[in-house]
């Protein structure tokens, strides 16, 4: 899913190509794509588009009349930027927005069709959307503490709490915790002051300077490869391949349909932390320590 540095520079290369233009139309194929139906999506047409900005994970199109066009990109939803009156995809395609500079393109990679569209009218409709995060990039270590601690949650499921934090998911939080040197299952109350100045650091690097780098990526073109895995991350999406920083391997927890990667010796103290998947399986055979685990890789077992 598209988070803060990815939406921050598509935002960026919108403002290049759409801020000041006329919408002319919207063209939708996804049945499911549209999530509201007052003010009808056909308002939207001919409107101009005064601003841009990034509310949590979304992208808000600000327009003429007090109106929002508001897009939740989800976890396979992205943008192209392509020429006037491009055709949608049959089989990704869910809207195109045609100005009268080119057309933006939504489409989405993925069986389960999870994006979606709002037309609100009003900044108080607008509000209605907004999951209340913290700005962590607009904030001080004394802000960021008492969201971070206002619940008792692991730091990986703080760090992705929308209601807490904005902008922040699956990816960048394990990067975020790798470079703060912390468990991604530590709990958030039982932070000493030192830890907690450590991971508001760590936060505020990790999304200023992954910006910095996809901006410098994209440079004046449109961000037409927005991923989740970066080859220069440390462990996001790396499982089994050496730390940058020490060189062992990086580790991970599945659940669900998501996975947390982390590296034992520099975030856990060498300790593995259970997975569900494995733990179930090997039981009492699931091994407690980076050092067990590479005996038992040496020894074939």
């Amino acid at each position: 899913m598209p988070e803060l540095p990815d939406l921050t520079v598509y935002i960026e290369a919108l403002e290049r190509h759409v801020r000041g233009e006329v919408l002319e139309r919207i063209r939708i194929s996804g049945v499911s794509l549209l999530r509201s139906v007052d003010p009808p999506i056909a308002t939207a047409s001919s409107k101009q588009v005064l601003s841009l900005r990034r509310m949590g994970k979304r992208i808000v199109f600000d327009l003429d009349d007090e109106l929002h066009l508001v897009v939740h990109l989800m976890i396979a939803g992205r943008l192209r930027w392509k020429s006037r009156g491009a055709n949608l995809s049959r089989r990704l395609g869910l809207a195109a927005f045609d100005f009268p500079n080119g057309t933006l393109i939504l489409s989405e990679a993925s069986t389960k069709k999870r994006a979606t569209l709002h037309l609100l009218r009003g900044e108080e409709a607008l509000a209605d959307h907004d999951r209340g995060g913290l700005e962590v990039l607009a904030c001080d270590v004394d802000t960021f503490e008492a969201a971070l601690t206002a619940r008792n949650h692991t730091l990986k499921r703080a760090l992705t709490d929308p209601t807490l934090f904005s902008g922040i998911g699956n990816a960048y939080s394990d990067e975020i915790l790798h470079r703060a040197r912390l468990s991604p299952i530590a709990l958030t109350q039982k932070l000493t002051d030192e830890e907690t100045r450590r991971l508001f650091t760590a936060t505020r690097e990790t999304l200023i300077d992954w910006t910095q780098r996809l901006r410098a990526e994209v440079g004046d073109g449109f961000p037409d490869k927005v991923t989740a895995f970066h080859p220069g991350m440390a462990v996001h999406g790396r499982h089994g391949k050496p730390c940058p920083d020490c060189g062992s391997p990086v580790q991970r927890i599945v659940y669900a349909a998501n996975e947390t990667n982390y590296c034992a010796r520099c975030q856990t103290g060498g300790r593995l932390l259970a997975d569900r998947a494995l733990s179930r399986l090997l039981k009492k055979d699931w091994p407690r320590s980076l050092e067990e685990l590479e005996e038992r890789r040496s020894s074939g077992a």
